[in-house]
């Protein structure tokens, strides 16, 4: 017995969708009849492949080069989006950096910078997705956050900080959004195997995953579902919630 796509005729956008779990929501999307649009940084190959993956499935896919961090190019790529394949129905602010520094030698430019893609690229992006979204009285923003957001990590302060804000800006503009049909969510995995975690040291990543009940790590193709879920009709009850998809990481 067949069974229909959850996502069928829907147009949705990734912030850093290449590779890892941005690529695996684009691949999950893709598959429940999304069109994918997505944006990357000097990664030419995967998005060539993520385009293509998408279009496995008979949707179309658009990939544009930018630094999301940066305000201006952020919306020249929603623009450009919705030019490709039209109104943005689903947001997924996705595109995330990472850098192990101890708190005293973090520099000022560095903490702006990883607010500046996790923080304030998810509010400008949300802010113009919202504008149609209301209008037509429907829509859903997902907002992608980490376990470090409740509990922090060494060397991770400001990621953990810009993290942490995601989640509260969540629960702020849900209540907001839902009276005007627009759902607003987050997603706060635990370590995944991706290149975000190139950065850190190995004995970092070693220590990381004997802490955790399940001793691994997770796969970007483990956090893909909970977009699904909170994307498609099945999450029509979820408002201003973050899924915590984190092998056993924190347990709230």
């Amino acid at each position: 017995m067949s069974r229909t796509p959850k996502l069928i005729g829907k147009k949705a956008l990734i912030t850093g969708g290449s590779r890892g779990i941005g690529a695996a929501i684009a691949h999950a999307f893709a598959e429940e009849g999304a069109d994918v649009a997505f944006c990357h940084v000097d990664d030419p190959d995967g998005a060539a492949s993520v385009v293509a993956d998408v279009q496995q499935f008979g949707q179309r896919g658009f990939a544009y080069h930018c630094d999301i961090g940066d305000a201006a190019a952020a919306r020249a790529f929603y623009i450009e989006a919705e030019a490709a394949l039209g109104q943005v129905d689903i947001l997924v602010n996705n595109a995330g950096v990472s850098e192990e520094v101890q708190v005293e030698n973090i520099l000022l430019e560095r903490f702006d910078w990883m607010v500046n893609v996790h923080l304030r690229a998810t509010f400008v992006l949300s802010q113009l997705a919202y504008i149609g979204m209301k209008a037509r009285g429907s829509g859903r923003i997902i907002n992608i956050s980490s376990n470090l957001a409740y509990k922090g990590a060494p060397g991770l302060a400001h990621y953990s900080a810009a993290k942490a804000g995601v989640v509260g800006f969540t629960r702020a503009f849900a209540q907001e959004a839902a009276p005007h049909g627009v759902l607003v969510n987050s997603i706060a995995p635990g370590p995944v195997d991706t290149r975000l975690n190139d950065t850190l040291s190995d004995e970092w990543k070693a220590w990381k995953a004997g802490s955790l009940p399940l001793r691994r790590v997770g796969r970007p193709e483990e956090i893909a579902p909970s977009a699904v879920l909170l994307a498609s009709a099945d999450g029509d009850f979820y408002v201003g919630q973050t899924l915590h998809p984190n092998g056993g990481d924190v347990m709230p």
